[in-house]
């Protein structure tokens, strides 16, 4: 058998080049063709879908307003819509006993842990301001599933340790100018200008007294809080900042603007049988607020409602005794 001329070799090359070019824009042609058709169809039915859940979501819109304004105004719906969001109770409960039996370091003592669950029990979802960061912070804004929860850190170092452990933790470091050892000239000063810097309902945004907090972000004063947790800045010692400042601000937050306009406020104040806490509490919670049979020797509970005098925060006098009011 003879071999194949070079000219038949190129011959046989080319023709299998052009088929297999040939078979290329065939295959080509229908990837393009098959891939606008699926860019047609899915289009038509992206269309198709958003036309319909349009539809469903101005009737359900409709719907809303209707009962809304068969209700006498959208705060009871809302509030509904709140609550559709609350932790389921079993998961509540459960979250609570594990932190309760938990080993970790600096943290609260179960009591003061169950005391502090039961009242965000009643309130969550809502609108919660901690005033410190500790080992029960996780747990406070699980608790809150639903709501806002806002922690207020001397820190600054420890809210960058722990945002980035704890997805959705918002934390905001406070810088702190008192002390401990001052907080009875503190407490002078604030009862001297109680008629004007010092006064229980203001903007604090623009406050100059000495014990108001007045550089957090600005949107923060606007927020109505539902309950506030005060277990910091840190007060262990005379150089420490001390809690007056948590405190009074605190005080007139639920006195004042979107916070006293929704209703009364959950005030907690933890470490409270220390003199400091002790003190401040009587000045600008009053024990007229305090709830009877709630919390623990080392936890007040107090319900502030907004308003009140201009120039007084209790409406007795700040040495009251044990006076307290219980929740109705």
């Amino acid at each position: 058998m003879k071999s194949m001329g070079s000219r038949d070799r190129l011959s046989a090359a080319s023709a299998a080049s052009s088929h297999r070019r040939l078979l290329f824009v065939v295959f080509a042609s229908c990837f393009a063709f098959a891939t606008f058709l699926t860019f047609l169809y899915t289009t038509s039915h992206f269309t198709a879908a958003a036309s319909s859940s349009s539809g469903s979501g101005t009737a359900s819109d409709s719907a809303s307003i209707s009962t809304a304004t068969a209700d006498g105004g959208g705060a009871a719906s809302l509030a509904a819509r709140s609550k559709s969001n609350k932790l389921p109770l079993p998961v509540f409960d459960a979250l609570v006993h594990f932190a309760s039996i938990s080993n970790a370091t600096h943290r609260m003592s179960d009591t003061d842990i169950r005391a502090i669950s039961a009242v965000l029990r009643d309130r969550a979802p809502c609108n919660l301001l901690v005033f410190g960061l500790g080992a029960e912070s996780p747990l406070w804004l699980a608790l809150n599933h639903g709501g806002r929860t806002v922690f207020l850190e001397e820190n600054e170092f420890y809210v960058k340790y722990l945002e980035p452990r704890h997805p959705g933790l918002e934390a905001y470091d406070v810088s702190y100018t008192t002390k401990v050892r001052d907080f009875r000239d503190l407490l002078a000063a604030a009862r001297a200008s109680r008629a004007k810097e010092c006064r229980p309902v203001q903007n604090l945004l623009f406050s100059e007294c000495r014990l108001a907090i007045n550089d957090l972000p600005n949107d923060l004063y606007d927020v109505a809080w539902d309950m506030v947790l005060i277990d910091g800045p840190s007060g262990w010692n005379p150089t420490s900042p001390g809690r007056m400042p948590s405190i009074f601000t605190t005080a007139v937050l639920a006195r004042s603007g979107a916070t006293a306009a929704k209703g009364p406020t959950d005030v907690l104040l933890h470490d409270f049988q220390f003199e400091v806490e002790q003190v401040l509490s009587r000045e600008f919670l009053c024990d007229e607020n305090r709830v009877a049979g709630s919390g623990t020797p080392s936890l007040g509970h107090f319900i502030i409602r907004g308003g009140g005098p201009t120039d007084a925060f209790c409406s007795g006098s700040s040495e009251s005794g044990e006076k307290t009011r219980r929740r109705k």
